[in-house]
């Protein structure tokens, strides 16, 4: 039987490997993003042979398609095994174009499929972000013109270091006070991950940079490698009485950390309308579908 316990930096050696294996391109495929996410959503993992699987919430569990190598129908069993003890029936979340059409193949009328729209990931070509070239970038490309005039001499990038993530946190802390982030639950929850990638921004080799006006910060972002040809996104803040601030750290951290990397993923919107528009207006290459998919006993 299936054994979970709450995700640890030290399970990141067995964990890795495994994600590598699959070379999935959704963010729910990060090591980091799970541990950083870990106390909000409840995340426990468990290893069945060369697969690691990852359980959130409470009963009725939900879990995320398993990532790795080996016998499909075998992890499936177990997991179908694991959740009737649980007294549930198996829900798998996450799943991806390319799982779905595998389990399909491989387990033909087992689940049902649902389309999640508001977890598609937004994915982007990196020339795109960083370079804003062409009609369809030409209002991101004013926005940056327009910080760059009414800043001139005056701002400055650098790489995100030990030395300054304090300057980063009382940035960040001084948004969620301009953001009532106290009064949102969604950005109270997001602010808990953030502190934890602070916390915990060397041990999990994270990267990030951060844009300054008159010495001040006034804008960060911070990501990851997510496999072999996407860069993760993870955080980004800015503030929003400096125009142009958000597209610039946007392009900044593109041109200077991003390169290398064919694509970068921005997460979802989380079904938030403003958000969605926001992501659509830079143009994504496409989006990571993913579904729901709930066996049929």
């Amino acid at each position: 039987m299936l054994e979970f316990k709450p995700i640890t930096l030290e399970d990141k050696q067995w964990i890795a490997p495994l994600l590598a294996q699959s070379d999935f391109n959704g963010c729910d495929y990060s090591f980091n993003g799970n541990f950083l996410w870990r106390k909000i959503h409840r995340i426990q993992v468990a290893r069945f042979e060369d697969f690691y699987i990852v359980r959130t919430g409470e009963k009725p569990y939900r879990f995320v398609f398993p990532a790795g190598s080996g016998n499909l129908k075998a992890v499936m069993d177990e997991l179908s095994a694991y959740c009737r003890s649980q007294g549930q029936e198996l829900a798998l979340w996450c799943v991806n174009a390319q799982s779905r059409a595998l389990l399909e193949k491989e387990l033909p009328g087992r689940f049902v499929f649902t389309e999640d729209r508001d977890v598609f990931d937004y994915v982007y070509h990196t020339e795109d972000l960083a370079s804003l070239k062409g009609k369809k970038y030409h209002s991101k490309r004013n926005f940056v013109n327009r910080f760059l005039e009414q800043n001139a001499g005056r701002w400055t990038y650098e790489p995100m270091t030990p030395e300054n993530l304090d300057d980063c946190r009382r940035m960040s802390l001084a948004w969620c006070q301009q953001n009532n982030c106290l009064q949102d639950d969604s950005k109270q929850k997001e602010n808990c991950a953030l502190n934890a990638a602070f916390d915990y921004f060397t041990d999990l080799g994270l990267q990030g940079g951060l844009l300054r006006i008159d010495g001040e910060v006034v804008a960060f972002t911070i990501g990851e490698p997510l496999n072999t040809n996407t860069y993760h996104v993870m955080f980004e803040k800015a503030f929003a009485d400096v125009p142009g601030a958000y597209p610039m750290i946007n392009q900044q951290f593109v041109q200077h950390a991003c390169t290398g990397y064919a694509y970068v993923n921005r997460e979802d919107d989380a079904g938030a309308e403003g958000l969605r528009t926001a992501k659509l207006s830079y143009k994504p290459a496409f989006l990571v579908e993913k579904y729901i998919a709930k066996e049929q006993l």
